[in-house]
């Protein structure tokens, strides 16, 4: 008991002594005495240059030091300079070998970064240049393996005693920041930098407020932020939490046009890196009016975390917010539309994948629903959205007044040629990325209205995998009609390979074309059918490539805006000799069935067989569509097959059966349509070989019927005669 009592008084006297000994080294020595060496064995051991302007100052209780306007200067340049500096520890916080920060105050700190045109930063000069027999010792040093971060983590957190770490108060104001990149002209100043935290324990909350304003120069952009929440870390520093989170940006300059945008974030958010798990709580994130909302848990931090929660953005009007932000204006033909988004989603799925359910995404009046799901390891996508009812061509940029394409040239002038096409042509697609895409795409319609279209029940699905892109299903009702479509890309090779298969039944193509394009020349159910291929990734290429044919049939129906009927008893007229009486022969040509063949051989669409019955005629055709000049050049033939019309003078006699009178079209179908046909005059003349031929068989014809009766009426009259006599001889008997 004595040697213990001993060893107490010995362990007691000797904090006493230490006590003694730092209480009279802080009375006694006077640090500013000790400048020249301090400045000395700085400026001998670094390139910088030291200047101690200020005192220099200790304390006994609390253990502190105090430095006061402190400046280094580098190559003549100020690199960093200190207005005053203060730190004290906790004596008997050190006696207990529990060290704890009773003040930390650091005020007027300035920094200078520069990056010179060479790439090398001033900082990076600090330290001399190592000799090469240091250089030799360095390597040798060097080479002992580092530790990774994880490993020392766990020797200095993870086990053993836990960390204590204990700081009364931190405050550092009036703190400066500057960088400037002298290759690219960029600088970044950080200015009014203000930290302060008090009672920071380790397995405890406190509270920490930051502000500070950031300046760039390309682009012209000043930040003023501030950030306020409660942290907390337990000791082994393997669990944090952020509580109470207030954060504010207050943003202005080129990027928002010269406006002033407020951005915010506020929540909680917390993080365990012994279960791999961490969360955000009630946080949302707001720009302007544009504001998000969200609790998501993840486990897991490798290559397969698994996320859980829930994400939504409020409605917002989407012109709004460009405006708030600077930005220009979204031209839309309807004023009203973007003016009312909307997304929501809770997530989940298994590790590895983030699956999207209960998605909502609302576009003004439309709503569209459905899920989701990517994968992490390969990409992957898959989604399947269903929306009401959408009018795309609100969105569309509204048409220009006084609009040239609108108003064809008159004859003579000469359209001025587009200048997107004196523009060096590009690639459609890139390719590299398509090969890269893993999807899984189905989306549904009910009603969408396209360039004044309007189709209803519209059902897609496309797959994508290696490159190979595939448009499983495109089909629709549209106009008292279906359709539905195939198509696919093969992005495998360096020049993709396209196929396109398409089937059109009773489309009503009156109203179609009329909403479409404006064009009321035709009516009549369509029934159409597209097999097309092409190779290529440009407009011009494939244009070129193209190849397949089309084969169309409409029923019962009409040729608006032209009277093949009028055109075909102007040339009866014409044989007959006499002239037309009828004035009023209407503007359209009734058919009961039109088909034929378009084949599809690069810019051109050649017809070979178009056929329609009309009344006592059948108009037969073949021509071809120029799809780059957008010229027509088809030649038709009414043949006359019996009764046109009611006009005298358009009979149908022996001479104009079968003939065929002809009609040419001809010219740019994106014009007046009916100024296309005509009667064609030029090829007449054999029609009038064929009318010539057909009077001469009816001149033999009447000859040899003639003859015919001549010769009959004589053996009737030699009949007669022998049977008279006969009957003569009987009766006198």
């Amino acid at each position: 008991m004595k040697a213990l009592r001993y060893a107490l008084i010995a362990i007691v006297a000797l904090v006493l002594l230490l006590v003694a000994a730092v209480v009279i080294a802080t009375a006694v020595i006077d640090p500013n005495d000790y400048k020249p060496q301090i400045k000395q064995a700085v400026e001998s051991n670094t390139n910088l240059k030291l200047d101690l302007n200020g005192d220099i100052g200790w304390s006994f209780f609390p253990l502190g030091l105090d430095v006061n306007d402190v400046q280094a200067t580098l190559d003549g340049q100020r690199l960093v300079a200190l207005k005053q500096l203060v730190a004290q520890v906790d004596l008997w916080s050190l006696i207990s070998l529990s060290p704890q920060v009773s003040t930390f105050v650091l005020n007027g700190l300035d920094a200078n970064l520069v990056m010179d045109k060479q790439g090398q930063g001033n900082w990076t000069r600090i330290m001399p240049e190592p000799k090469a027999g240091d250089q030799a010792a360095t390597k040798g040093a060097d080479s002992k393996p580092e530790q990774a971060p994880a490993e020392q983590a766990k020797e200095t957190a993870g086990g053993g005693t836990p960390l204590n770490f204990n700081v009364d108060s931190v405050q550092i104001g009036d703190a400066r920041v500057h960088y400037e990149d002298k290759r690219s002209g960029q600088s970044v100043t950080l200015t009014n930098v203000t930290v302060n935290a008090s009672d920071i324990t380790l397995g405890s909350e406190f509270p920490l407020d930051i502000a500070f304003k950031v300046e760039t120069a390309k682009p012209q952009l000043a930040v003023d932020g501030s950030i306020s929440a409660r942290l907390a870390a337990d000791q082994a520093l393997k669990q944090f939490a952020v509580s109470g989170l207030k954060a504010t940006f207050d943003m202005n300059g080129e990027p928002f046009g010269g406006k002033s945008v407020t951005a915010e974030l506020s929540g909680s958010a917390k993080a365990n890196l012994n279960d791999e798990t961490a969360a955000l709580s009630g946080f949302s994130a707001s720009l302007a009016n544009l504001s998000l909302t969200t609790d998501l848990q993840v486990k897991g931090f490798g290559d397969k975390p698994a996320v859980n929660g829930k994400i939504a953005i409020a409605d917002f009007s989407l012109k709004e917010l460009l405006s708030n932000l600077g930005q220009k204006a979204v031209p839309t033909a309807d004023p009203d539309v973007l003016k009312s988004l909307a997304f929501s989603t809770n997530l989940g799925g298994s590790p590895g994948k983030v699956a999207l359910s209960d998605l909502t995404l609302k576009l003004d009046d439309t709503t569209f629903k459905g899920s989701g799901s990517y994968t992490l390891a390969n990409s992957g996508i898959v989604f399947n959205l269903q929306g009401d009812s959408l009018n795309a061509d609100r969105y569309l940029p509204p048409k220009a007044e006084g609009d040239a394409a609108a108003q064809p040239a008159t004859d003579g002038e000469k359209s001025a040629p587009a200048t997107a096409s004196n523009a060096p042509e590009s690639d459609l697609l890139p390719l590299d990325t398509l090969r890269t895409l893993l999807l899984d795409v189905k989306f549904g319609l009910g009603k969408l209205i396209v360039s004044n279209l309007t189709l209803n029940d519209i059902k897609a699905a496309s797959t994508a995998k290696d490159g190979l892109v595939k448009l499983d299903e495109f089909s629709g009702k549209l106009y008292e009609g279906g359709f539905k479509a195939d198509a696919t890309l093969d992005a495998r090779k360096n020049t993709p390979d396209w196929a396109f298969n398409a089937a059109v039944s009773n489309v009503q193509t009156l109203p179609l074309l009329t909403d479409l394009a404006e064009v009321d020349m035709l009516s009549g159910g369509a029934n159409i059918n597209i097999n097309a291929t092409s190779r290529g990734n440009r407009i011009s290429a494939l244009r070129e490539n193209a190849d397949g044919k089309i084969t169309f049939n409409l029923a019962k129906g009409e040729f608006r805006k032209m009277n093949l009927t009028h055109m075909a008893c102007q040339g009866i007229a014409l044989v007959n000799q006499d002239k037309l009486t009828t004035t009023d022969w209407g503007t359209t040509t009734p058919f009961n069935d039109m088909s034929g063949t378009l084949d599809i051989n690069g810019n051109t669409l050649n017809n070979t067989s178009l056929v329609a019955a009309l009344a006592g005629m059948k108009l037969e055709g073949n021509g071809s569509v120029d799809l780059k000049k957008t010229a027509l050049d088809y030649e038709a033939g009414l043949r006359i097959v019996g009764e046109v019309h009611r006009d005298p003078a358009c009979r149908v006699t022996e001479y104009v059966q079968n003939v065929v009178i002809p009609v040419e079209c001809r010219g740019d179908f994106t014009k007046d349509a009916a100024k296309l046909c005509s009667f064609d005059g030029s090829r007449f003349r054999d029609t009038l070989k064929t009318i010539a031929e057909n009077a001469a068989k009816a001149k033999v014809k009447k000859e040899v019927d003639k003859a015919k009766e001549k010769a009959k009426e004589k053996v009737q009259e030699k009949v007669q005669e022998k049977l008279g006599d006969k009957l003569k001889g009987l009766f006198n008997q």
